[in-house]
């Protein structure tokens, strides 16, 4: 039997607020457990919730990107179920009337084709704490210092049907939320995570299968690897002659597999109802104006710029916008140099490899925009060639100086035009044999010749001219 799969994501982005969202505590990562947990956080019996009104208007311009309604009423609501980590016994969330309904991302497939994923909706509520399991000798620790924290749940239509088209969903909305400077995007400090509905179905069914959630994945990698074993796992599972069992799981990436956590429960085990401490939030048509007017740029309006404006493939825009902190490198670049290919080559080519290679990101980039912008411009101004430049950017790299410093110091030069002719006329005068050869139609050797310049000019010389000067030189002018 032939089945396809239907995914749909539920995309937690923990908002870039200074305070909580219904408290004045801190959100900065990194404190010591429990130091950033006031009265709210920590539901102590007389305390009320305040909202965090910079929480509204970061959802409202993330609803105004994807083209959805930002409802003019929301309502926050109680979501009671035991969380180890959250002392209410509730979470405060939005469920019937949510801030964003509706909306779309369009995505590249590996075709070249885009699809639109539709958007459920996007909601505000808290997070969790957080509980820590190692180093407590069988026990577990509580950090509540995440509790409160703004979070902006978006829930996609279940449009996705493979793993990779997930992860482009994913990686899309992870660009837009740091382009519109809603959400730092940090993965490893939790602060974009994913929740996975995978179902199979056979081919033509119009009925969805029975679904499992994969719960809190937080790397592009293992979102893909976590719903390609549940693929297997669920086809395996039926064509066995078992059945699914909506459940939520959780991938152990150790192991790749998914294990089951518990078996998942429907909207009416929350007992929702709309929380008595919290006001709706009421949102005018002139305050949205006003949101709209603070959008920036976003990825695929740079990119089509980029395109036309630029002359980068659809491809080097695609790579470059994917990200907002890149994208600014470029145009940092690009205003030095007015070179957008040679500089987006670079980028993409030198420097991100040697990012990824070090696991960095490229605010951690030793070399920064104006090394990169002068070394480029000393490649534009025929100082040196490209493959002097390699040396120049390794040695940025490892921090030997600036680029003029280093250039001195390895004696790295463009060798002079009137040196490389006499050192050509050379080459030609030894090997009357393949010259001959050549002449006579065996264009191949052109590349020995070449090769013999470059030898003796220890490299130093500039390509194009070495090729424009032998072809002269060898056609007998």
């Amino acid at each position: 039997m032939q089945w396809e799969v239907v995914i749909g994501l539920e995309i937690h982005a923990q908002l870039a607020t200074k305070s909580k969202i219904f408290s004045g505590a801190s959100t900065a990562y990194g404190a010591q457990p429990n130091t950033q947990a006031c009265a709210v956080d920590l539901g102590l019996p007389g305390v009320l919730p305040v909202l965090n009104t910079e929480a509204v208007r970061m959802a409202a311009k993330f609803g105004l990107a994807i083209g959805a309604k930002v409802a003019p009423r929301s309502v926050f609501a109680r979501k009671n179920y035991f969380y180890p980590d959250l002392p209410k016994g509730y979470q405060i969330s939005q469920y019937e009337l949510p801030i964003v309904d509706g909306g779309h991302i369009d995505i590249e497939l590996e075709d070249g084709s885009v699809k639109t994923i539709g958007v459920t909706r996007a909601h505000l509520e808290e997070d969790a704490g957080k509980s820590l399991h190692e180093d407590f000798h069988g026990l577990t620790g509580i950090d509540l210092n995440r509790a409160g924290t703004p979070l902006l749940e978006i829930v996609s239509e279940p449009d996705m049907r493979s793993a990779a088209e997930a992860v482009a969903y994913m990686k899309k909305i992870h660009s837009l939320v740091q382009y519109l400077e809603i959400c730092d995007g940090n993965m490893q400090e939790g602060s974009f995570r994913c929740d996975a509905n995978v179902s199979i179905r056979p081919k033509g069914q119009k009925e969805f299968g029975t679904r499992t959630e994969l719960k809190n994945i937080n790397s592009f990698r293992f979102v893909e690897k976590a719903i390609n074993y549940e693929i297997e796992r669920q086809i395996e599972l039926i064509e066995g002659g078992g059945v699914v069992v909506q459940q939520t799981r959780l991938y152990d990436p150790d192991a790749d597999v998914t294990r089951k956590m518990r078996e998942k429960e429907e909207a009416n085990d929350y007992r929702y109802f709309p929380d008595p401490d919290l006001l709706p939030v009421e949102v005018s048509e002139d305050y949205l104006q006003q949101v709209k007017a603070t959008l920036p740029e976003l990825p695929d309006e740079k990119k089509n710029r980029y395109m036309e404006q630029l002359g980068l493939s659809a491809y080097d825009a695609g790579v470059i916008t994917a990200g907002l902190a890149l994208a600014n490198y470029f145009e940092a670049v690009v205003k030095e140099t007015d070179e957008p290919k040679l500089s987006a080559n670079w980028i993409i080519s030198d420097l991100t490899g040697a990012l990824n290679k070090n696991n960095l990101s490229i605010q951690d980039s030793p070399v920064s925009a104006p090394m990169l912008s002068s070394m480029i411009l000393k490649i534009k101004q025929g100082d040196i060639t490209g493959k002097m430049a390699k040396q120049v950017f390794q040695a940025l790299w490892d921090g030997e100086g600036d680029v003029d410093t280093i250039i001195e110091k390895r004696g790295l030069k463009v060798a002079d035009s009137s040196e490389v002719e006499k050192i050509i006329d050379d080459i030609i005068a030894a090997n009357p044999g393949q010259v001959e050869q050549y002449r006579s139609g065996k264009d191949k050797l052109f590349g020995f010749f070449v090769g013999q310049a470059m030898k003796a000019t220890k490299g130093q010389a500039d390509p194009q001219q070495v090729n424009e000067l032998l072809k002269k030189k060898l056609s007998g002018e």
